[in-house]
């Protein structure tokens, strides 16, 4: 485990310093053709997953990687900062999250309501006995841009039925009501999932559902992030150099859509793109990368 683990700290910088030449490579000459923006706010440092809401047009919701608070931002296509939710207890020591790395949006237990979820599912060590999604009703937005507010929250506890895993992609699939996590990191990463609906500090063992094999070199080809449209009916995976998306067929389950060939849309090379979400009509989806004041991008489906 500490080979492991030191082997993937001597990779990082490796892998930060070849993604940001290849970023400022292609932004030279890059016509900004999908660029929908740029982050506004400071606040906003190390983007990791980015979410269209159900009930607010042209909001999405985007939440920083490990080291930040318990909260989430609402965010403009444009980058303007429309919101920030606090979703745990100021008091609670760093705010009670370890790492977290993908936001999604969908139904839950009211049937009348949307909800936002945050998952808790880093483990770069690979050793937390259990990982959390936060589950928060999706908020009004603030009068004020900037403004604070504070929001109630259920926690799920999982835990996987093989050991611990390092997973960066939390999606949900509207159909079958299920959460998908799939894994970061070696050969060919993992798909699971768990039942949509719980009840606050539920712990639920993750079902395994299949294994997925990219080609490409390590770290580049490491899964992380992912997304499923609204409808459920299409599918985003990405690593830190591709995007991959899928077309289900009619009600079949997600993990069967995966083990198909995906298509690979073109990407502008980001300088550690972490985020990628449908737009709510599924036209279309975003991403952004880690760092301050980042551009993000808007890409048309594959037609």
């Amino acid at each position: 485990m500490l080979r492991k683990f030191r082997k993937r700290h001597f990779l990082w910088p490796v892998l930060i310093l070849v993604l940001e030449l290849a970023a400022y490579a292609q932004n030279k000459s890059d016509d900004k053709t999908y660029v929908s923006g740029k982050l506004k706010s400071d606040l906003n440092t190390e983007t990791s997953g980015i979410a269209a809401s159900s009930i607010h047009k042209n909001i999405f919701y985007i939440h920083n990687d490990s080291g930040d608070y318990g909260r989430f931002f609402a965010i403009t296509p444009d980058g303007t900062l429309k919101g920030v939710f606090n979703y745990l207890p100021k008091g609670t020591v760093g705010y009670g999250v370890r790492d977290c790395e993908d936001i999604a949006v969908g139904p839950g237990p009211d049937s009348t309501k949307s909800y936002v979820y945050v998952g808790d599912i880093g483990d770069n060590g690979e050793a937390y006995p259990f990982i959390n999604i936060y589950r928060i009703p999706e908020p009004d937005m603030a009068a004020m841009a900037d403004s604070t507010v504070d929001d109630k929250k259920s926690t799920l506890y999982l835990k996987y039925p093989n050991g611990p895993k390092d997973a960066e992609t939390l999606m949900i699939d509207p159909v079958e009501k299920l959460f998908y996590i799939v894994t970061k990191r070696h050969k060919s990463v993992e798909i699971y999932t768990a039942p949509l609906l719980f009840n606050n500090n539920d712990t639920v063992t993750l079902t395994k559902r299949g294994d997925l094999h990219f080609g490409g070199l390590q770290p580049f080809k490491w899964i992380v992030s992912g997304d499923i449209s609204k409808d459920g009916t299409q599918v985003l995976l990405k690593s830190y150099g591709r995007i991959y998306y899928w077309k289900r067929k009619g009600s079949e389950p997600v993990w069967q859509t995966l083990q198909r060939k995906p298509l690979q849309p073109a990407y502008e090379q980001e300088r550690l793109g972490e985020a990628i979400g449908f737009s709510e009509t599924g036209k279309s989806y975003y991403t952004v990368s880690e760092g301050r004041r980042q551009p993000i991008f808007h890409y048309p489906v594959p037609k």
